[in-house]
């Protein structure tokens, strides 16, 4: 297997069908792919069926992790692509499969990246989507948007194998600079939602409105550990800040007590 797709995961949230999860699988080792993660699945992956589909990719299947939520899954992963097919407020400036592998390929000798698919039925939901940094659409017929499940991984995974061997053809495979981990990025858009809460920057109603904005700005710059922690050395200084504002502007000051 090509080293530079040891890094890349497959990661399916709460996939309805057996049979769909065996073609993943297959479509996995066809092109040279093996970490499978299961995120709250709502079938059984083993059953005969899914091992029917995978025909020799069974290892693929019987190896796959199984996640509680799509936070754990994402939480070693540098860089998370979630695919969508719908578009809105809160989803914009889609890349076509071969664009996201030219993006995360450079990224795979420095961490591990995930491409994220959501249900057969509804896809990925907003919330969800607000854990990849960016979004992957497959351009279809407006008669029919939507594709099967594993046709759709198929085809990305095709894209991504595609586009490494033409790189490799061309020597373009050096990495771009190792982006900070899920978690630790996760980490930070908390602190961040705090602080802009507390002075008053977001509305408490629908605080995340703003932030999807900082999300997607942040999601395209691809953030590496020392900008996260300049980030949250920002937020920092506004948390100590506001905190100096809120005891001047306190007309009655707590007072230490005296013995």
């Amino acid at each position: 297997m090509d080293p530079s797709l040891q890094n890349v995961s497959v990661v399916l949230v709460e996939p309805q069908g057996d049979r769909n999860i065996g073609s993943v699988c297959r479509a996995m080792m066809n092109f040279g792919f093996t970490d499978l993660r299961l995120v709250r699945p709502q079938t059984d992956h083993l059953t005969h069926e899914a091992r029917q589909m995978a025909v020799k990719a069974a290892g693929v299947l019987e190896q796959a992790r199984i996640h509680d939520s799509l936070e754990e899954a994402l939480a070693d992963c540098r860089l998370a692509l979630g695919t969508t097919r719908r578009f809105g407020k809160y989803r914009e400036d889609f890349l076509h499969p071969d664009e996201a592998a030219e993006l995360f390929l450079p990224l795979t000798p420095e961490g591990r990246v995930a491409l994220v698919f959501g249900r057969e039925d509804r896809g990925l939901l907003t919330a969800e989507l607000d854990l990849c940094q960016r979004f992957i659409t497959i351009p279809t017929n407006d008669e029919l948007p939507s594709m099967n499940l594993a046709q759709a991984v198929a085809l990305c995974l095709y894209d991504t194998a595609r586009v490494l061997r033409s790189r490799q053809a061309h020597g373009r495979v050096a990495g771009r600079k190792k982006l900070a981990s899920s978690q630790a990025v996760e980490s930070m858009f908390g602190h961040m939602r705090q602080t802009l809460l507390d002075i008053d920057f977001l509305n408490p109603d629908n605080p995340d409105h703003i932030l999807r904005s900082f999300r997607r700005i942040f999601g395209r710059a691809g953030l590496n550990d020392r900008e996260v922690r300049i980030l949250r050395g920002l937020w920092n200084r506004i948390d100590w800040i506001e905190g100096q504002r809120r005891s001047l502007s306190d007309p009655h000051p707590k007072t230490e007590k005296t013995s």
